[in-house]
């Protein structure tokens, strides 16, 4: 069976589109995570979120989760966790307290321009692999999946996850 015919009709997990793409992702990202923790002090969701901050230049924490596509949850923890190393600033806005703006303080500016190029390098390395039509053939197939990925999601929203993982849900 060929692999196409596979990620379209799976039987077991190896068959699976997105248990690839699992392992493309900790095949491809331990690099960028190497980097980031060992060299930087940085989580990769804290990279993340530096990268948008540093592209957008200042984001409410709510447009920041969006754009990093994490709950507020998550995102408040790696926000918290950027203030402590001083790589974020955070201002609330006059009249209204919730409403806080965050933006790159000169340390996130100085390790994001030290760091992107790095990664940027780790990125190029491994598309050089790939010829060029094959990746501009990967990229539309990634947009039109991505777009899939979204309809899905708003037409029917799976469950969401017990807050005690412990137990295994119901069938």
């Amino acid at each position: 069976m060929t692999d196409l015919h596979r990620w379209r009709h799976p039987a077991v997990l190896d068959d699976m589109f997105l248990y690839h793409l699992a392992r493309l992702q900790a095949a491809a990202g331990s690099r960028v995570v190497r980097l980031c923790e060992g060299r930087y002090g940085i989580t990769r969701r804290e990279w993340r979120m530096v990268c948008l901050l540093a592209e957008a230049g200042q984001l409410q924490p709510s447009q920041l989760a969006e754009q990093a596509q994490l709950d507020r949850t998550r995102t408040s923890r790696a926000v918290t966790a950027l203030l402590a190393k001083g790589l974020v600033w955070k201002e609330s806005q006059v009249g209204d307290a919730r409403r806080a703006l965050l933006r790159l303080s000169d340390t996130g500016r100085a390790l994001h321009a030290e760091l992107f190029p790095q990664v940027q390098a780790i990125n190029r390395e491994l598309m050089d692999a790939v010829p060029e039509p094959e990746l501009q053939a990967m990229a539309s197939a990634f947009a039109r999946i991505r777009t899939r990925a979204r309809e899905l999601e708003a037409s029917s929203p799976p469950p969401k996850a017990p807050r005690n993982r412990k137990k295994p849900a119901a069938p």
